[in-house]
């Protein structure tokens, strides 16, 4: 098929799983964010908090349709994208003779270092899931009792180097929103230089707002760990 055969087609694919990545950020980030609105209204640890509400919204069933098919599409950016990284550097006969032909794409860090970004988010993404998704989501599914959401944020985060870690974590995403933000669009045809310039300002910005979400989060939960709860 041409959609799979084609570089145009390739990149199309990898941009319509990017949307879904970005949406699923969002949608993640602003329920988690919750926790951070529940610090100050007093309502952290309460059953009738912001948090805990955005948890049992989660587990509705039309948003347990939807969420599958957002993370869908993030895997499916993450196994396309490392499929065709393997295929460029084949083509260009190994690593050492890689190179980053669009000068769009070589103007920025980011851009030169989309694969070795994506290692990092995927590899702390498993670590995530370990901690968070196979704890609640996973045992709902099974049929048991989900461990409670405020608990779990504030025992995961109550050492300071799991904050940091996270941070990291953050960071990578970061970078790897910046640049895939504008090429998503400049994929669909978006390339004018006075678009550009725009979507990669809107880029960064949506990003930075992405960033300061979860990782408000992680401090958030740290502080209360340490300096809040009795």
């Amino acid at each position: 098929m041409f959609i799979f055969n084609s570089s145009i087609g390739k990149k199309f694919i990898q941009s319509i799983s990017g949307a879904f990545l970005i949406i699923f950020l969002l949608l993640h980030g602003t329920i988690n964010f919750f926790s951070v609105i529940d610090t100050f209204t007093g309502k952290f640890g309460a059953p009738d908090g912001l948090f805990q509400k955005g948890c049992d919204f989660m587990a509705l069933p039309i948003v347990d349709i939807m969420v599958p098919v957002l993370a869908l599409g993030f895997l499916v950016h993450i196994g396309y994208g490392c499929w065709l990284t393997w295929q460029n550097v084949r083509a260009r006969g190994g690593v050492k003779r890689y190179e980053v032909s669009s000068k769009a794409a070589a103007d920025s860090w980011s851009a030169r270092n989309m694969f070795v970004l994506g290692l990092v988010i995927l590899g702390l993404l498993f670590f995530h899931l370990s901690h968070f998704w196979a704890k609640m989501q996973l045992q709902e599914f099974l049929g048991n009792e989900a461990e409670n959401p405020y608990l779990l944020l504030t025992t995961t985060f109550q050492s300071w180097w799991m904050v940091a870690l996270y941070l990291i974590w953050f960071v990578a995403v970061w970078f790897h929103l910046c640049h895939g933000f504008w090429s998503m669009f400049q994929t669909i045809g978006w390339s004018g230089q006075t678009w550009m310039k725009r979507l990669k300002v809107i880029g960064i910005i949506v990003a930075t707002l992405i960033f300061l979400i979860f990782a408000a989060v992680a401090v958030n939960a740290f502080v209360q760990a340490n300096f809040l709860m009795a």
